[in-house]
């Protein structure tokens, strides 16, 4: 059986004709996404725009400066074996998702539109408002990353300056046309990327004694401090749990990556094209840059120099920094800097992004005000913009210590919504493919030899790392009230949203019948956007290196 056609199928029977009637009445399954009394998006993203988003907006923070935290904890074998697992565990989410969008990347493209669609209208509620309030707070986070970074230099400009006048671009960027959005992010992106090369040829020098001194570095640092640290205890007991925590701290700087990449699909070129090869790439991309920067430091930065978790802030605390610094080079720490407060607005921008444009999908599927979906003539939904924008005021509270305790706890928040994040989407993967199957379609854009498996196997995965998320608070040198809640307060908080929308909707069902599932509404307009592309031709082999931006 083929494809089905959206001119002689539905729902659960393929040989009756379809009529969904006026576009402007709603069955529960389908939401709003028909609704033609609003203004829809614009597929104004190339395929690299959408490409180094997903890529470039997660790289921040986390990977140039929390990684030293990590390298401290675990040493340079732990926090290596962790990147890689946590790579392949992302990459099954990726495969997964891109599976699930590039069939049909309807406007408002997103995980929890798709949690509605093909899981239950629970899911993607509770999924949707997660991904509003989570990405919305990371605005600001990021936003004070950056601006705690500018004071490595001490500077005499006040921080509410700083803060006021990226937020003002990063805002006025989302309220542009998506086209030249994307545009910025690329080069955004691009610098971040260009950065972590050069980083990594500079580690590959040092390791062979071309730094100033022409000391050799080698593995030197695997043999002395180790390669394998212990925490909250010694020998076996002690490496094993220091493996744990590491894990669950490298699992960080991949947040909301997979997801940014479907995030784009509503408003990216013929997105069935481009999401098989964003996908197929995005593995490479993963260990080059992520699992080759860990490599790097571990090779560049001893585990146990004290600068790692006492080092300042911004580039200060960065193991990069202090690995040059080591190696006598002058001046290089301020270009690292101002290429971490890139990273950090970079960040921002794509995160503001993606939490308006869940917003928005969950105005089409029925679970926030139709307001949100209201598009300006440029397609873009400012009014989703602009309410996710209010979260970025938070960033002014840590102008004073108290309110910075607080918003401290408003970002532990969001520590676990990661691992429910892609819980979540293995879910609908799931399901997803229960309905295909149910419903006899064969033909699809894209599909990973990963899956099934792989998507069941990232599940219980970051099952398991939810759970162990906080597991050191129960030992009695650890414990507290408050480092308890900043490890698990996210899961309650989830599970309160999502009880909550159940007992509202009482009468849908816990998990949408796979027979029944719509996997025709959209797909028709879909197609007509479709455009064809010549397929992409190296000459010669060194221009294969492209692929990494393409």
């Amino acid at each position: 059986m083929g494809r089905l056609d959206e001119e002689s199928a539905s729902p659960g029977d393929k040989s009756a004709p379809l009529n969904y009637g006026d576009n402007n009445v709603f069955s529960s399954d389908r939401g709003e996404l028909s609704d033609d009394r609003f203004r829809h998006t614009r597929r104004g993203l190339k395929s690299r725009h959408a490409q180094m988003i997903a890529l470039g907006g997660t790289i921040g923070t986390g990977l140039f400066v929390g990684s030293g935290q990590t390298l401290a904890l675990g040493g340079p074998a732990f926090i290596l074996g962790c990147y890689i697992l946590v790579s392949f565990l992302v990459y099954c989410i990726v495969t997964a998702i891109a599976e699930v969008a590039a069939y049909l990347p309807t406007k408002g493209c997103s995980m929890n539109l798709f949690g509605h669609r093909y899981v239950s209208s629970s899911v993607g509620f509770a999924l949707g408002w997660l991904y509003v309030w989570s990405l919305g707070i990371l605005v600001p986070y990021e936003i004070t990353a950056a601006t705690l970074t500018i004071e490595y230099w001490k500077p005499d400009v006040p921080k509410a300056v700083w803060i006021t006048i990226m937020l003002v671009i990063v805002i006025g960027l989302n309220l542009l046309a998506v086209s030249v959005y994307g545009e910025t992010e690329f080069w955004f992106a691009g610098i971040k990327i260009i950065m972590i090369m050069g980083l990594l040829l500079l580690s590959v020098i040092l390791f062979w004694g071309g730094g100033p001194s022409h000391d050799r570095l080698g593995f030197r640092y695997w043999k002395k401090p180790g390669a394998a640290n212990t925490y909250l205890g010694n020998g076996d007991r002690g490496r094993f749990l220091a493996l744990l925590k590491t894990l669950v701290l490298s699992s960080f700087p991949f947040a909301f990556a997979p997801e940014m990449l479907v995030g784009t699909g509503g408003e990216m070129k013929s997105p069935r094209i481009n999401f098989p090869i964003a996908s197929g790439r995005y593995f490479y991309r993963l260990m080059i840059f992520y699992v080759g920067s860990v490599l790097a430091i571990g090779v560049i930065c001893p585990s146990n120099d004290p600068r790692l978790t006492s080092g300042g802030t911004g580039a200060g605390a960065s193991p990069f920094v202090i690995g040059i610094r080591d190696a006598g080079i002058q001046a290089l720490d301020s270009v690292i800097n101002a290429g971490i407060i890139i990273s950090a607005w970079s960040s921002a921008n794509s995160f503001l992004y993606l939490s308006s444009r869940s917003l928005y999908g969950l105005a089409l599927s029925g679970s926030a005000p139709s307001l949100f979906k209201t598009c300006s003539a440029r397609g873009v939904p400012y009014w989703a913009v602009s309410a996710s924008s209010l979260f970025a005021a938070l960033a002014y509270l840590n102008l004073g210590s108290s309110s910075a305790e607080v918003f401290n706890w408003m970002v532990n928040i969001v520590n676990t919504s990661a691992f429910i994040s892609w819980i979540c989407c293995a879910i609908i993967y799931i399901r997803f493919r229960k309905a295909i199957r149910a419903q006899g379609v064969t033909e699809l854009p894209y599909h990973s030899n990963l899956q099934p498996w792989g998507a069941w196997l990232a599940l219980v995965a970051f099952t398991f790392l939810t759970l162990i998320n906080g597991f050191d608070v129960f030992w009695p040198q650890r414990w507290s009230a408050s480092r308890f809640l900043t490890a698990y307060i996210g899961l309650p908080v989830f599970v309160t949203i999502f009880v909550a929308h159940r007992i509202y909707a009482w009468r849908d069902p816990w998990a949408r019948d796979p027979r029944e599932v719509d996997l025709v509404t959209g797909l028709r307009e879909v197609l007509e956007d479709e455009e064809a592309a010549p397929p992409t031709v190296y000459k010669h082999w060194w221009q294969y290196w492209r692929v990494i931006f393409e």
